[in-house]
């Protein structure tokens, strides 16, 4: 499924990834996450991550802004 304009959907964390200009790979190699875990982050609003793999996100996330906080990008 394609947003009205032909982009691809994007949860927050994908929004905030396109807007640094980082990498759902990046994202991967700094997280220790597979790609499916961090395809599904990055495009489905819905998804529920475990707490584990939240820290693991905030980690990577935090090496680029320090000052995100988990709820920035996750309902909790």
């Amino acid at each position: 499924m394609f947003g009205i304009f032909g982009g691809k959907p994007r949860s927050k964390l994908g929004k905030w990834l396109d807007k640094y200009g980082i990498t759902q790979e990046w994202l991967m190699q700094k997280s220790g996450l597979g790609r499916n875990t961090v395809s599904r982050a990055c495009s489905n609003e819905e998804y529920e991550p475990t707490s584990k793999t939240i820290k693991k996100i905030m980690k990577a996330v935090r090496e680029v802004d320090p000052h995100k906080r988990a709820e920035d990008f996750f309902d909790m």
